[in-house]
């Protein structure tokens, strides 16, 4: 999409806030070179890095430093862009962005160097959101991640799979014409087939995507249990400070607690609970309301029960878990029993989903850091090649085109090709939602708005 030559022209300081050796000041539009040229009072060649006095308006020196020309359309945004790079002080930049300005530049809003990147095809919107994550990333593997969505890895492998949906739709389709054949007849066992390989891409897809919003949002774990099973101290003791309130007193937790903690730079946030039971007073039920509410969200439930009778809360969340993706059994408060379950190995106490411990003492938490480390890192362990950061919406547009995938497959069966095509349609649409081939204007802006000024 190209973009009118009328859009105006927009500043912004692109390097982090404080004082630095070196700050940049970035300008995108038909205007960038004009202004810059007023500032540097020299002509700039494109690609070439200037050595040049940057002027105020009465013409005296702001400061001196380097000016870079980029030419329209091969540059960040597509349009003509300047970096002015000036000595890093935040005064002496905040100058130089106000003498940009009035020569006619505007302050960008967040994100709009990379949405105007989007805009003018110099990025799809996958690869635009990689941009922020890279900026973002906590840790090495992270990075290495986001940068493989920034090169495409992630926005290949939907295209590539939008053209398997859309070819199988146009097969569909030209069958559609000749409805009093049976679909056999048509290419049935080809179009089948098709459908099975496209679902087995999908499947790949979305565990891949899955594991990569993992490794950029990290593990959304909800500690649940009965009360009184340490749900609370559990927690104080894998945040490694006093966050919740423990008391022997039944239903002290109230409302939900969120903490957020590293485990070799794999992030996890976890959320305390109310304790679920029966009864309860009115602020106590809702509570449990919260937590159950929580649980819908949640990639992990940490299930916390106490391990001299650890039967007798099981009732109290079963239904609770049911719909949590993954579930770990912590079995608490060992040190109140003589039975030593600090030493066992997982399979002699019932498999890897089950850990016993001591919040109190200590005893076993670093098997369940282990534990939690391995479920939040998943199959990314080691950012293997082909690893890409993913977003909570890119989860969702991929779970809405296999449901409608599966769905036209299930119409297939049925030699209801009108439905089937319209679900192949619903699905490829779900596809384009993640590189922005079908977007909103109100997705843009909610994306865009979460950047950085100066991104």
């Amino acid at each position: 999409m190209t973009i009118a030559p009328a859009r105006d022209t927009i500043a912004a300081i692109a390097t982090a806030p404080g004082a630095g050796g070196v700050g940049i000041v970035r300008v995108s539009g038909s205007r960038s070179l004009e202004i810059a040229q007023a500032i540097a009072a020299r002509e700039l060649q494109p690609r070439h890095a200037h050595y040049v006095h940057f002027r105020d308006a009465d013409g005296d020196t702001l400061d001196d430093g380097i000016a870079l020309y980029f030419a329209a359309p091969a540059s960040y945004t597509g349009e003509d862009v300047v970096e002015l790079q000036a000595h890093g002080g935040p005064a002496l930049l905040e100058e130089l962005l106000a003498r940009v300005c009035a020569l006619g530049a505007r302050r960008a809003r967040p994100g709009e160097f990379s949405e105007r990147a989007f805009l003018e095809g110099r990025l799809d919107l996958a690869q635009a959101e990689a941009v922020a994550d890279l900026i973002a990333a906590g840790d090495a593997r992270a990075a290495r991640a986001a940068r493989r969505a920034l090169d495409g890895e992630f926005s290949r492998r939907v295209e590539a799979l939008a053209d398997d949906v859309l070819a199988i739709r146009v097969h569909v389709e030209a069958a559609i014409d000749f409805a009093d054949e049976s679909l056999d007849t048509l290419g049935g066992a080809a179009l089948r087939a098709r459908f099975a390989a496209a679902s087995s891409a999908l499947d790949d897809l979305l565990a891949a995507a899955e594991r990569g919003r993992r490794l950029r949002d990290g593990l959304h774990a909800v500690i649940v249990g009965p009360p009184n099973a340490g749900k609370s101290s559990l927690l104080n003791a894998l945040a490694g400070s006093d966050r919740a309130i423990v008391t022997d007193i039944a239903g002290t937790t109230r409302d939900l607690l969120h903490e957020t903690v590293k485990l070799d730079g794999v992030e996890l946030t976890l959320v305390d609970t109310a304790g679920l039971r029966e009864g309860g007073d009115a602020i106590e039920r809702e509570g449990m309301r919260r937590a159950r509410g929580e649980l819908v969200r949640a990639d992990l439930a940490i299930v916390v029960l106490d391990a001299r009778d650890p039967d007798s809360g099981l009732a109290s969340v079963a239904d609770a878990i049911a719909g949590v993706p993954a579930c770990l059994y912590v079995y608490n408060k060992i040190d109140l029993i003589e039975s030593d379950y600090g030493s066992p190995t997982p399979a002699d106490i019932g498999g890897e989903d089950r850990v016993f411990v001591s919040a109190r003492s200590g005893a076993g938490l670093d098997r369940l850091h282990a534990r939690l480390r391995a479920l939040a890192q998943g199959d990314a362990a080691d950012a293997s090649e082909g690893a890409f950061t993913a977003r909570a919406r890119h989860v969702d547009a991929l779970l809405r085109a296999r449901e409608e995938l599966d769905d036209a497959r299930a119409q297939l069966d049925h030699e209801m090709l009108d439905l089937a095509a319209e679900a192949l349609r619903q699905a490829h649409d779900a596809l384009g939602e993640i590189t922005g081939r079908v977007r909103a204007d109100d997705l843009l802006g909610h994306i865009f708005s979460s950047f950085c000024i100066g991104k």
